[in-house]
């Protein structure tokens, strides 16, 4: 259970916000292309209860509800993103300047991502030109809203669409490259990089990505757990985060990435104005075993130079993570140590955890937890500027369907019903309290 104590205070000016993203709330299918997840859930066995986010929480018909469930919280800015689908459409971008307009109207600063895993059908990661059609994207998005949106993000943690997407096909577009889905990160972070020249080029600033990291955890000091643990780190932390901060991969790595790579890393490298991290769970990491391992659901198979190992003596999430909040302060006094001042100010684009029921105490406790943890990474010396608790609405989980709830609010997925929970009270009586004079 969370403490009664109040959580510290954050700086003046710290930014409170919560996340969704587009094919997990928005529906109305029919008013956009398709994307790669159409694609995928239409194929039996591609999501745990066959379910699909054909119509998800409504959010294209009910986001003036939405946005007032958002000013009741209290929060400071919305981070949703566009669907590059639903923009190809004819008026597809006419939903997103309404959107923008009611949240300027609420007082509630409008923080989209550009991509955010819906990717349209017919485009490829393994394709170079993806990137280049990505940054036209981004330039058309940023003419049509930049006037009122004052931050951007450009990717979704593209290490998961990477890995779960392209390497191991438990996510669209349900490939199982392995190590042959390298390209799929190198042509994502070529698209960062093109589109933060495209952003700056229309007149945005205030520039981002959401990057999922995480400590690797060895599961001994055994030299072969801690190699291990290593290379988990490299592949999830170091392959995404040094292109951005150093302008080079790890050692090793750049080798295996198609095209003029030297090139290419200028323009991924382009200078960010924050770093987003989005911060979920430590991973528990080992030798390779025999045998495939299970994590969170996922199948992680034998023949990798690793194996996933269970972290004990923690609480777990309904998803089967661990609840570690001193592993975000890790992460982050991590991060402020391995890239120095290459480092920008750092914005938590999403925490949050998986739970049943309307009265969420184990909810509260997670979030408790963690924004204890950030806080005590201030206090370390990380410049950390917001933070944003995903999700504000239960919705669609990916391949999890609608199994697993994330929001602050609970969706009744068959009336559509909005209900606050618990947390959502919670969360907006500590905004209050975090902007008490």
């Amino acid at each position: 259970m969370a403490t009664t104590n109040p959580v510290p205070r954050f700086p003046d000016g710290f930014l409170w916000g919560v996340s969704t993203s587009a094919h997990q709330i928005e529906g109305a299918v029919d008013t956009r292309e398709p994307s790669v997840w159409d694609v995928f859930t239409a194929e039996p066995g591609r999501v745990r209860d066959g379910s699909t986010a054909a119509v998800a929480c409504d959010h294209v018909h009910r986001h003036a509800e939405d946005v007032a469930l958002l000013a009741g919280l209290g929060v400071d800015a919305y981070r949703f993103s566009v669907s590059w689908p639903r923009v190809r459409a004819e008026g597809g971008l006419d939903f997103y300047d309404r959107l923008v307009d009611e949240l300027c109207a609420a007082g509630v600063r409008p923080v989209p991502t550009l991509f955010h895993w819906d990717l349209p059908a017919g485009l490829d990661w393994l394709e170079r030109s993806t990137a280049e059609r990505f940054a036209e994207y981004a330039a058309e998005v940023a003419g049509r809203l930049g006037d009122r949106v004052q931050k951007w993000i450009t990717l979704n943690e593209p290490a998961e669409h990477t890995l779960l997407g392209h390497a191991l096909g438990v996510h669209a577009p349900g490939r199982k490259l392995l190590f042959e889905a390298l390209p799929v990160a190198h042509h994502q972070l070529l698209a960062h990089g093109l589109a933060v020249r495209a952003l700056r080029a229309a007149g945005a600033g205030d520039i981002g990505i959401a990057n999922s990291h995480g400590p690797a955890w060895p599961a001994s000091r055994e030299e072969a757990d801690v190699a291990a643990a290593d290379f988990y780190d490299l592949l999830l932390n170091r392959l995404f985060a040094d292109p951005l901060l150093l302008g080079r991969y790890p050692e090793g790595v750049g080798e295996l990435m198609p095209g003029d790579v030297g090139a290419d890393l200028e323009v991924i490298a382009e200078p960010l104005d924050w770093y987003g991290i989005n911060y979920y769970a430590p991973t528990g990491v080992g030798a390779p075993r025999d045998t495939g391992t299970d994590f969170g659901g996922v199948r992680i198979p034998a023949g990798l130079p690793f194996s996933v190992r269970e972290i004990e003596g923690h609480p777990v999430t309904d998803f089967g993570w661990p609840v570690v909040p001193q592993a975000l302060t890790e992460i982050l006094t991590t991060f402020r140590a391995r890239y120095g001042d290459r480092l920008p100010p750092v914005v938590i684009t999403e925490n949050g955890c998986a739970y049943e029921g309307l009265d969420d105490r184990d909810r509260i406790a997670y979030l408790d937890g963690h924004l204890r943890a950030l806080h005590r990474a201030v206090e370390a010396g990380v410049d950390v500027r917001g933070y944003f608790v995903w999700s504000l609405m239960d919705n669609f989980e990916w391949a999890e369907g609608y199994s697993r709830r994330f929001g602050l609010v609970h969706v009744d997925f068959g009336t559509q019903e909005r209900t606050p929970k618990a947390s959502y009270a919670w969360f907006r009586d500590l905004l209050r309290e975090q902007r008490r004079p």
